[in-house]
């Protein structure tokens, strides 16, 4: 029975020391979490001096635009909306972490968004195994991209952070997901469009010295289907390739006045065909707006 004793002992002491190292390791993440979330506020400039922008949505803002982007704000805002300065999401879903494989595990996020200066945090949680978690903070603020992935919060699986091709990509990303808070796609926010045919249109948006252009395509009901980049950067081990990108959103709902999708999906546009890597839906969504 001494044999047994001590194996009790050890497996106890073992459980101990695991869930002392993830209760250290969740606080260490939510301390990360409030630093990254104050420099993304502190760089927000909505209602400060200097912003020029109009506080509301008004038809006429869409004279001169393509007609499936005009059709698109008729059918998802109504007149005198107010413009989103910043939104919090929370979304669950699965997330393929196999770039040439599959291999999806559950998640589940939360994201805070401002729309000037443009930026995002998402603060998620990846499920490995029971009791393991990968903890993920994906975001652009003030003009640098991040991506920082650390086992319980601790042991740092990826670390990415700075200008160049990620900041551009995270930069893709806060853009392609704007159908979430689509007053940023109107022309007085700094967005420009250029009709490329009666289902699609191309957007330019400004940050910096970053300027992307993406496709917008749009559906029968008006709504934004497809989001496309001709590359954006992915990694494979530490080498960064570029990639042919695409977003897809769908069932849309009300929420704030406003018509937006419930879901999300992104994959990556390969030589041997298309690769989705993340599925995700909103679980609650709030607005705050300008004044």
């Amino acid at each position: 029975m001494t044999w047994l004793l001590w194996l009790v002992v050890f497996l106890c002491l073992l459980a101990a020391a695991a869930a002392g190292l993830s209760l250290y390791g969740a606080k260490q993440w939510t301390d990360a979490t409030r630093a990254l979330t104050g420099r993304l506020e502190a760089a927000r400039i909505d209602g400060k001096a200097g912003s020029s922008s109009s506080a509301r949505y008004e038809s006429r803002q869409l004279e001169g635009l393509p007609a499936p982007v005009q059709r698109y704000f008729r059918t998802v805002l109504k007149e005198g909306q107010p413009i989103i300065a910043a939104a919090t999401l929370e979304l669950t879903g699965t997330f393929n972490l196999s770039a040439a494989g599959e291999q999806w595990k559950p998640f589940t996020s939360r994201q805070r968004v401002v729309t000037r200066r443009p930026g995002f945090l998402w603060d998620a949680r990846v499920a490995m195994l029971p009791g393991l978690a990968v903890r993920v903070h994906d975001g652009y603020i003030a003009g640098e991209g991040l991506l920082h992935a650390a086992v319980l919060g601790l042991f740092t699986v990826a670390d990415l952070q700075g200008g160049g091709e990620i900041a551009r990509g995270e930069f893709m990303r806060f853009f392609a997901e704007a159908a979430w808070y689509p007053t940023t796609l109107l022309p007085s926010q700094g967005v420009r469009w250029e009709a490329v045919d009666d289902r699609s249109a191309n957007a330019t948006f400004v940050d910096g010295p970053l300027t992307l252009t993406l496709l917008f395509r749009f559906n029968d009901a008006g709504l934004i289907d497809s989001v496309h980049a001709e590359a954006r950067g992915a990694m494979a081990g530490k080498e960064m390739t570029m990639l042919p990108w695409e977003g897809r959103w769908s069932h849309y709902q009300a929420r704030g006045g406003m018509i937006v999708p419930n879901t999300g999906e992104a994959a990556w546009l390969r030589p041997d065909g298309r690769k989705p890597y993340f599925h995700g839906t909103v679980t609650s969504l709030a607005y705050e707006f300008s004044r």
